[in-house]
């Protein structure tokens, strides 16, 4: 995820990186030189398209741009809320567990589930991602844990089966009262839960007809537009069909680049940031067992 300070007009104007500008400036400059192209049509020939099409159906064009993006956004916004609920699961997890135990047996617990919640959040990230190199892991993973997960399809849920077993055995041995473990195991299920729903924006594309339809709806406007601007705009077209290109083509880009919002494009959730915050917090929750 891109940082920066919206308050910066000028920094947020010019800053490329996380911007669609680069991904736009092909199109954007073939709609400028056809711009050129219908001007010197219509000065020599008087070459030019009547306005009414356009103005029929640009309304219609910007209802489907606006709708792409404001599913792409909810898509997005979806998987942020998903995701921050699952480290709050994991960080009150892991305090319902600290705030029970006692001793060094207690800190041991509490070191070990902390490994094991980071690990989870990892392997959710990778499997969010389609990766599935576990060296990644090698500080926190022991080779055991490897050689079990690598042939495995969908490790964060095995993972958290193995936090089961560990919280399971931890409360026969008396570490905690059975209220306590059942809303560790109610914790547990928000886990899977959010998991499912980071599924289903993964695995629920934006419908290929619709994503076809509004591209080449899109296309025929754009590529049409100078020569329906020739006459009102003269020799400013090619700038004035380039400007509504960049604005039109933009909203879609921008609706494309967010709606899997667990990539690794600049305007993706910042898993990695999160992943982080997690260490942090889970650290502080397991230092309040040494006081």
């Amino acid at each position: 995820m891109v940082s920066y300070d919206p308050r910066n007009w000028v920094g947020v104007l010019t800053q490329t990186h996380g911007s669609v500008m680069p991904r736009l400036a092909l199109r954007v400059l073939c709609i400028g030189l056809l711009g050129a192209l219908a001007t010197y049509l219509f000065e020599i020939h008087k070459f030019k398209l009547a306005p009414v099409a356009h103005t029929m159906v640009g309304a219609a064009l910007g209802l489907l741009l606006v709708f792409r993006t404001n599913t792409s956004y909810d898509r997005y916004w979806e998987g942020r809320k998903l995701l921050g609920s699952s480290i709050n699961r994991l960080r009150d997890l892991l305090r319902q567990v600290a705030g029970s135990v006692q001793g060094l047996e207690g800190q041991q617990l509490c070191t070990e589930l902390r490994r094991q919640l980071i690990l989870f959040f990892g392997l959710q990230r990778q499997y969010l991602r389609n990766e599935r190199d576990l060296s990644e892991f090698s500080e926190l993973m022991t080779d055991e844990e490897k050689a079990q997960l690598e042939p495995l399809n969908v490790r964060p849920v095995a993972y958290l089966a193995g936090i089961s077993r560990l919280l399971a055995a931890a409360y026969a041995r008396g570490a905690f009262n059975s209220e306590i473990y059942r809303n560790i195991d109610q914790n547990l299920t928000a886990l899977v839960d959010n998991l499912g729903g980071a599924e289903r924006i993964l695995k629920t594309p934006v419908p290929f007809a619709y994503a076809q339809h509004i591209k080449g709806f899109l296309f025929i406007f754009c590529f049409t537009l100078p020569f329906v601007l020739a006459e009102p705009t003269g020799r400013w077209n090619p700038l004035a069909s380039a400007a509504v290109a960049y604005a039109l083509f933009g909203i879609e880009e921008i609706g494309v680049e967010i709606e899997d919002p667990f990539g690794d494009d600049p305007n993706d959730l910042p898993l990695e940031a999160m992943e982080e915050g997690l260490k942090k917090a889970s650290a502080d929750i397991v230092a309040t067992l040494a006081r």
